[in-house]
């Protein structure tokens, strides 16, 4: 190869470099992995919030389920993945906070692997029966598990979710004993509820709001602190137990390492997308409560939700290996 040719390549690779770096973050698709199976909390805020955060940031946003050991795999996989912004991570507590306590090796670490980027708000569970079912109140639910104890059943959507662990409180809080049955998703156990196979279930209002609305699932109580707007006319369980207490929120990481100006692109980019009205609609519309949580307290919250799940945990006597 003579000089000149050589030359010519060497100012063309610059050339090509030059236009690469210079096209910037994101100059390709996005991958948004959502660690639980479809119909799930933070699969259906993925999905509504996918096209207006594509359009904000300007990329298309492909959300990906991947599921598996209570939301670890799907975990993992984003910790381990390049550091370049391409890959994020749309989680909820139940697998960020929890998995640690729960699983003697999640495979990950919630504070050291990821770098947290943006809270997008939080929701209660429900505790709901069929139509026609005679538990229809938190009382007739109470009353039923002390006149047989061991028998009455609640579904869940797995081992050490939020919903196994807010059965457990209500066990605790009312002196019951309700048997746990665990799922693989929170849409597979809704199903069972409806076909009449396990008579209760705990589950996420944005995963049951539609099918209550719809009259084919009975709300009995809701886990938050206080009611919600989404659903007003849901006692909460806290109405008659104040301890029990207990809410999923969803937020957005992506692995450590990546650059400080892809996370200032990404929270801007969010910024706009949940300024926007229909956004914002849509996702309270589904039971989200949209008080916002600086995404510099985020870390803090993590912390804190780590340590407070770490003691029901213990007390729920749940390990998986």
């Amino acid at each position: 190869m003579n000089k000149k040719f050589q030359k010519i390549l060497l100012v063309l690779g610059v050339v090509t470099s030059f236009g690469v770096q210079a096209q910037g973050y994101p100059n390709k698709p996005i991958s948004m992995v959502v660690p639980q199976a479809a119909g799930g909390t933070n699969d259906i805020v993925a999905r509504l919030i996918a096209p207006a955060f594509g359009e904000s940031i300007g990329a298309s946003i492909v959300v990906e389920n991947r599921p598996g050991a209570g939301g670890n795999i799907g975990t993992q996989s984003v910790a381990r993945s390049a550091k370049d912004g391409y890959t994020l991570l749309l989680t909820i507590n139940s697998a960020q906070a929890i998995n640690p306590s729960l699983y003697k090796n999640p495979g990950f670490d919630p504070v050291n692997d990821f770098v947290p980027l943006y809270y997008i708000g939080a929701t209660p569970y429900v505790l709901v029966s069929p139509p026609g079912s005679p538990y229809k109140t938190l009382a007739d639910v109470i009353a039923a598990a002390k006149k047989k104890p061991g028998e009455l059943s609640y579904a869940s959507a797995g081992n050490g979710t939020i919903s196994h662990l807010l059965g457990a409180m209500l066990n605790a809080s009312a002196g019951i004993d309700m048997q746990h049955i665990p799922y693989k998703g929170v849409a597979p156990a809704i199903n069972d509820v409806l076909g009449g196979q396990v008579p209760l279930a705990f589950a996420s209002l944005p995963s049951a709001l539609n099918y209550i609305k719809a009259g084919k699932l009975q709300a009995i109580a809701i886990s938050s602190a206080k009611r919600s707007s989404a659903a007003p006319e849901i006692p909460t369980i806290a109405e008659t137990y104040p301890d029990c207490v207990g809410e999923v929120w969803v937020a957005i990481f992506a692995p450590i390492g990546v650059s400080a100006d892809i996370v200032k692109k990404v929270q801007t980019a969010m910024d706009k997308t949940m300024a926007k009205s229909e956004v914002r609609e849509k996702l309270s519309a589904q039971g989200l409560d949209l008080a916002p949580v600086p995404t510099t307290k985020l870390s803090a919250l993590l912390k804190d939700e780590l340590a407070k799940w770490a003691k029901i945990v213990k007390a729920s006597g749940a390990q998986l290996d």
